[in-house]
């Protein structure tokens, strides 16, 4: 799983069938450790994130299952707000 925050919202008029009414957003990865931010990536929403939340995202096949759309090209589902992180050594 990644740990990242939600920067913004993708609208597309135009996609594949199979992901009419789902809430795309984008995510940008944070490091645990270091706060560093890393690269951005398109996720599905499943749990009404928004903007500025830390996000706990789930990858590959197990996007699709989590979020049973296994019929989608989804790879990168949002799976839950993270409230707090304590990171031992971490300052």
């Amino acid at each position: 799983m990644i740990v990242g925050k939600v920067v913004g919202n993708v609208w597309a008029t135009r996609k594949e069938d199979s992901l009419g009414g789902l809430k795309l957003m984008i995510v940008q990865r944070i490091d645990a450790f270091t706060n560093e931010e890393k690269e951005s990536f398109v996720a599905v929403d499943q749990v009404g994130a928004g903007i500025g939340e830390t996000v706990l995202v789930t990858t590959g096949s197990s996007a699709r299952v989590a979020s049973s759309i296994n019929a989608s090209p989804v790879d990168a589902v949002i799976v839950g707000i993270i409230d707090e992180m304590e990171v031992p050594g971490n300052q």
